[in-house]
């Protein structure tokens, strides 16, 4: 499947932004939706997973500002991004997997000034 990222931006420390992740058809064998953010010279982080059951986790470093969801309606997946740090300056990516397979979107660009 498909997956393309929308709504990152740039954005003053303290602020929000909402990401949202489309899927190019409607997913029915989905087992985890993610997020995952690269910044510059470091390894890919994990940031946040939605089960299909419901639950969700979050990095220590998001815990309590970042909040994952997904609407099934819309078959959207999305990621509510609030008290935004500098640090939080990375491309962000969905992923899903599906039936045992990984897809990745191109990722969205959040840059965080302080």
């Amino acid at each position: 499947v498909d997956l393309e990222e929308s709504g990152g931006g740039s954005v003053q420390a303290g602020g929000s932004l909402r990401l949202s992740c489309a899927p190019s058809r409607v997913i029915n064998n989905w087992e985890d939706m993610s997020w995952y953010r690269r910044a510059p010279g470091q390894e890919r982080e994990l940031v946040a997973t939605i089960t299909r059951a419901g639950s969700t986790t979050y990095a220590d470093s998001v815990k309590g500002r970042f909040t994952i969801s997904r609407d099934n309606a819309k078959n959207m997946l999305y990621l509510q991004m609030n008290s935004l740090k500098p640090e939080d300056t990375a491309v962000y990516y969905c992923n899903v997997i599906e039936i045992g397979f990984s897809s990745w979107g191109q990722g969205t660009q959040v840059t965080v000034s302080s």
